[in-house]
């Protein structure tokens, strides 16, 4: 634990800040054999990372000292590979919900399949990665970047939003909702049972947009979002038939009606 993570050490069962790291999640990677040192919910976290990563092999650099990257070890995990898959999901809701506690009047949001939008702009992504018994998350919040380092316009942070972000409480809420998800996912094996699909759904923008997905294969589907299956796919109607769609980029191109 660190002088400036108080109340989220008191959730994570361990947690190190380092001053300049590559990767967090390749710091908690080449730790995941270590599971006695390295317990269930162990956390490491820094305000420096030279070589983070992103969906699809992307590299994500921040300025350091403009954003919070937060690892989190995972070793209790679902059984069922359909429920696994709800993982990232989950973290991306408990993100949605930290941010959201500390932007009250904005319109805080999860875009399928985890990214952190505020008002429409992305303020923080997540990246899921497997491990031999174990998952690693990674989360990338944009606290005190300013305007001109956004990396896109599409992009925002607490500080162009006029907000003092305070990151223990930030840190410690996101570890709370993240283990509720998971224990309630963990007892129940289905993310319907366990109430899961319904509070990602709830927080999902997504849904309800007409979206343009980009796949593997440069194959590209666009159509309504109409829903998440049981498995945390995102369904697409187009022309009236529906497509499952386990991974891909999204892109809201407009609210559905519009």
């Amino acid at each position: 634990m660190t002088a400036s993570f108080l109340l989220a050490g008191t959730v994570a069962s361990r947690l190190e800040h380092v001053t300049r790291t590559g990767s967090t999640n390749a710091d908690l990677r080449a730790h995941a054999e270590d599971a006695e040192g390295w317990p269930h919910l162990s956390v490491l976290t820094t305000h420096d990372q030279a070589a983070g990563r992103g969906r699809l092999d992307r590299t994500w650099v921040a300025p350091a000292g403009s954003a919070l990257a937060v690892s989190v070890l995972l070793r209790e995990l679902p059984a069922a590979p359909t429920a696994r898959g709800w993982i990232p999901l989950a973290a991306g809701a408990a993100m949605a919900a930290a941010v959201a506690e500390q932007l009250p009047g904005r319109d805080v949001a999860l875009k399928w399949p985890n990214d952190v939008l505020v008002d429409g702009r992305k303020i923080c992504g997540i990246l899921a990665e497997a491990t031999t018994g174990a998952v690693v998350l990674g989360a990338g919040v944009n606290t005190r970047m300013t305007a001109e380092q956004l990396p896109v316009p599409t992009a925002t942070s607490f500080a162009v939003l006029g907000a003092d972000v305070d990151e223990d409480r930030l840190l410690s809420g996101y570890l709370t909702t993240l283990d509720g998800y998971l224990s309630g996912l963990l007892q129940a094996g289905d993310a319907i049972a366990s109430g899961l699909h319904d509070a990602v759904s709830a927080r999902c923008a997504t849904l309800a947009h007409t979206v343009r997905v980009s796949m593997p294969g440069d194959r590209v589907v666009e159509g309504t979002a109409s829903r998440l299956d049981r498995e945390g796919r995102l369904v697409v109607v187009v022309d009236g038939a529906e497509h499952a769609i386990s991974a891909g980029d999204v892109v809201h191109v407009r609210p559905a009606g519009s």
